[in-house]
């Protein structure tokens, strides 16, 4: 039994936390923006390249590209460049190394970034080319102390002074490019004091509805083609990607690391079933006077059959119901300690009783079958 609990503790645990990770994933691609269309430069290589893609390592792109994107694609709801790039960050004593995000008004609706205090870049302090910055709340944080307020206070990116007005409300997410860990500032500051080109590295999109990315996705296309001076779309020097795109691309990885990871968490099943077999097979000898004075008075071998079976399935049954409670408290330590989502579905724990019994059968039936082939008077002389 122990190599049974082991083993769906195991898968339940491993497909919790596949599952858990999906679903973050998948609420971090839509909390990015809605029926959002993305632009990046550099050759187009397929799905999911342009997304781990180094950004701006390019420099096709330019504000006159997205400008052209909001006058003549239709069905555009707003149209967000930005110019990012890491850079380390003072402040009073304290410094950290993240993404600062050049760009335009438009990203907060574009990309769904909500301010918590303050306010927002806007389009004087564009214009202006103010200094000013806008702190994600693990910056503000990690700079200022948790949740001190920061309006006001100044800090220096790539040592040039900047006066921070506002903080961004929290996102989620963890990880290297986490966006409550971004620094906003104007695009027009940031490409004049910070990365001294006049290049953009993305183009965030923003359709009029869901059904409309595909047309925009095709018209914004179309558009830098023509103004790249671009004949053949294979030859493009950019890349156009739309959420559903991202979001399939990150489903297919994550369904994969879950399927890995419950197929090497299965192999302590197969270890369990082999260890019940092992022991019917020796509780079929230890019992074999028994079997024999069952047969003597009229046991079939079908009797004799279903009870060793019966055992066998018995012990799988209650190894995965004790697996299965054993999985779902490793995903709750999981989610407290570690902090990564975990997902306990109904699915996996039907699987899991399925794949007991399945064990129960296939390593019960061996035994079963020897003990109902014994014959009674060997049986009964047996010692």
């Amino acid at each position: 039994m122990l190599g049974i609990i082991i083993g769906i503790g195991s898968v339940i645990a491993m497909v919790a936390i596949g599952q858990g990770s999906q679903g973050s994933i998948q609420a971090s691609i839509q909390s990015a923006g809605a029926n959002l269309v993305m632009v990046t430069p550099g050759a187009q290589r397929g799905v999911g390249i342009q997304a781990s893609a180094g950004r701006g390592s390019a420099q096709t792109l330019t504000q006159g590209d997205a400008d052209a994107i909001a006058a003549q694609v239709p069905l555009v709801q707003a149209v967000a460049p930005d110019l990012s790039r890491r850079y380390q960050i003072t402040a009073k004593g304290t410094n950290t190394n993240t993404e600062v995000v050049g760009t335009t008004p438009s990203y907060s609706d574009v990309r769904n970034v909500a301010i918590d205090s303050g306010t927002f870049i806007t389009e004087q302090s564009l214009q202006s080319g103010a200094r000013i910055a806008v702190l994600g709340p693990t910056a503000r944080d990690d700079l200022f102390g948790v949740g001190a307020d920061a309006i006001g206070q100044t800090i220096r990116i790539n040592n040039v002074p900047f006066q921070v007005v506002g903080v961004a409300q929290a996102k989620g997410g963890s990880g290297f490019n986490s966006p409550d860990d971004y620094v906003y500032v104007p695009i027009t500051t940031a490409q004049r004091y910070l990365a001294g080109e006049t290049y953009v590295s993305t183009i965030s999109v923003s359709a009029a509805d869901q059904q409309s990315m595909a047309a925009v996705q095709q018209g914004v296309t179309d558009l830098l083609l023509q103004r790249h001076h671009i004949s053949d779309p294979l030859a493009a020097d950019f890349s156009v990607f739309n959420q559903a795109d991202i979001a399939a691309t990150a489903s297919t990885v994550t369904n994969t690391f879950t399927l890995l990871l419950a197929s090497i968490a299965s192999i302590s099943l197969v270890v369990g079933g082999i260890g019940i077999m092992n022991m019917m097979l020796t509780t079929v000898t230890e019992r074999t006077r028994e079997i024999g004075l069952r047969k003597a008075i009229g046991a079939k071998r079908r009797d004799i059959t279903l009870q060793f079976l019966f055992e066998a399935i018995a012990l799988t049954f209650i190894g995965g119901a004790v697996g299965i409670l054993l999985g779902w408290l490793v995903s709750l330590v999981v989610t407290s300690v570690a902090g990564l989502t975990t997902q306990v579905s109904l699915s996996s724990v039907m699987l899991s009783f399925g794949v007991s019994a399945a064990i129960g059968i296939v390593f019960g039936y061996y035994p079963a079958y020897r003990a109902a082939r014994l014959n009674p008077i060997d049986a009964l002389r047996y010692e």
